[in-house]
């Protein structure tokens, strides 16, 4: 686990700006495997967030805002 920089709310505010919007994430899954996907931000609740991820289907995944805060989930608006 890599160390927290920042602040929990900050990431809260910056995630419930992207809500409705496209973004490219990258995700650390662990072993070296890392995916970059293109999403769209779901919802937005007070400790989990959801993404709606585009491919060959559309599924529905939640991250927590720990895991941008720690560089698991990085989040680039497009």
């Amino acid at each position: 686990m890599k160390r927290p920089t920042g602040q929990l709310s900050t990431v809260k505010q910056q995630i419930a700006a992207l809500k409705g919007t496209e973004v490219e994430m990258s995700i650390n899954r662990g072993r070296k495997k890392i995916d970059t996907v293109s999403a769209t931000v779901a919802d937005v609740y007070p400790s989990v967030f959801t993404v709606k991820i585009k491919g060959v289907k559309q599924t529905l995944q939640t991250f927590s805002y720990f895991d941008v805060l720690c560089g698991n989930v990085t989040i680039q608006n497009n």
